[in-house]
């Protein structure tokens, strides 16, 4: 177990651990499940993954089987939870959640994670998209992921608000504004500034979520395809930060608190007029909405477009760890939950966009039109949207340079405390402290 990287990832978190979930019972070579031998499967997930009633389906269809789930607040939070415990060697559920954001980390310490290669993942890799299966195969060829969701991104946006500006309402002349198959940041941005001087109102909400789209859009982010940090030094990266820092500070970003938005309230009262969606983010803003008392009248809507072309934001993997009593069991489960039938309906419940090929044809034939977001045709929305996405290469630090590194920096845009320039080498810093030096 590469201990140090655990311990530096858990530091960088900057958390405690959270409470152990129980293990399940028995030994890994145990009698299969039953009435007359039941067991438990732990499951551990972040943020809304809508596995509720498929967890109450699979334990009807399997008598015996008991599953305790535990949902962690955030990816960041499910980070340093799965760090912590595999540091410490025991703690992890049978079946654990791993977001796309920190999926190189949890590659650096592979081999304390089930290779579902002994478990039929050959037979079923045909189900995923073929980027989605490759990414949770590990160098040597281990698969230690199934994949859940993917994060096609679209543009989310507010028709009253675009209206009280002047601009097109209709999602189709929206998408056209934007540029269509040509749209283009520095449209975004000028379309941004023509809608603060209709209004005196922020563009988006702020910079970190625009920037962690920007760079999830380029052949290669903060690390080369070859595993090697590409930040310091690429032009490319930082000319694009300066299109965000000059947003910025002409007054387009509303300066939120990221998954926050003063609980839904600036979905509610006009705070910002777009947003950048990948699929599983209309499930968030749908949270928020409900908290702030929001619904359909709140006039959000999303359209078939994005600045810069195809871009995939997120997603997840269930993975089991190789500390689980159940391997067998709870490879099962994983396939199962992330199997086309129940992508379906993890879609349904959590608005987030299927991996699996099957899943992805069934919703864009049957999905219903999402009321919250104006009756979007959803399933068509997005599977055009995943067109063209390849999956970028992420690094072992990747979600600690958005988190840590980036989104400090990018919060000195926010505030009007740092131009591009004191920002880009804030970012430096805080680069080589908290990950070239460690």
């Amino acid at each position: 177990m590469k201990i140090s990287r655990l311990k530096k990832i858990t530091a960088l978190a900057g958390a405690a651990s959270l409470a152990v979930v129980a293990s399940g019972c028995g030994g890994a070579n145990a009698e299969p499940a039953g009435a007359d031998n039941p067991i438990t499967l732990t499951v551990t997930t972040f943020g809304q993954f809508g596995y509720d009633d498929l967890y109450a389906e699979y334990e009807e269809q399997n008598p015996g089987v008991t599953i305790e789930a535990n949902n962690v607040d955030g990816s960041a939070n499910a980070r340093t939870d799965a760090f912590t415990k595999l540091a410490a060697g025991s703690g992890l559920s049978d079946v654990v959640a791993v977001e796309e954001g920190w999926l190189g980390s949890i590659m650096e310490v592979s081999d304390q994670f089930v290779d579902l290669n002994e478990h039929g993942a050959a037979d079923i890799k045909d189900n995923w998209v073929d980027w989605k299966f490759e990414q949770g195969t590990d160098p040597e060829g281990r698969v230690i992921g199934y994949g859940t969701d993917i994060g096609p991104q679209a543009l989310c946006f507010n028709g009253d608000l675009f209206e009280a500006a002047g601009l097109p309402t209709d999602r189709e002349e929206v998408a056209e504004l934007f540029g269509g198959d040509d749209a283009t940041w520095e449209t975004y941005f000028d379309l941004g500034r023509q809608y603060n001087e209709a209004t005196g109102k922020a563009w988006y909400d702020q910079s970190s979520f625009v920037w962690n789209s920007m760079v999830n859009q380029m052949d290669e982010g903060y690390y080369t395809a070859d595993g090697e940090l590409n930040i310091e030094g690429n032009e490319k990266m930082r000319a694009q930060f300066d299109l965000l820092a000059a947003g910025t500070a002409d007054g387009l970003s509303a300066n939120q608190k990221q998954f926050d938005w003063g609980n839904g309230k600036a979905f509610v009262d006009g705070s910002f007029a777009v947003h950048v969606c990948p699929a599983w983010m209309l499930g968030t803003i749908q949270e928020q909405l409900e908290s702030a008392g929001g619904g359909p009248e709140t006039g959000w809507d999303v359209a078939d477009v994005f600045p810069g072309g195809a871009s995939n934001w997120g997603g997840a993997f269930l993975s089991v760890p190789a500390t689980s009593e159940r391997p067998a069991e709870a490879a099962a489960l994983a396939a199962w939950l992330t199997a086309p039938e129940q992508q379906v309906k993890q879609s349904a419940a959590a608005n987030n966009f299927p991996s699996t090929l099957e899943a992805q044809a069934e919703i864009v034939e049957t999905a219903k039109p999402n009321e919250l977001f104006n009756d979007a045709p959803y399933g068509e929305i997005f599977a055009s949207r995943a067109e063209g996405v390849i999956a970028q290469f992420k690094g072992p630090d990747d979600s600690v340079i958005q988190e840590n590194v980036f989104a400090p920096a990018l919060k000195m845009l926010d505030n009007g405390t740092g131009t591009a320039d004191e920002a880009w080498d804030e970012a430096v810093t805080l680069l080589n402290d908290l990950v070239v030096n460690n």
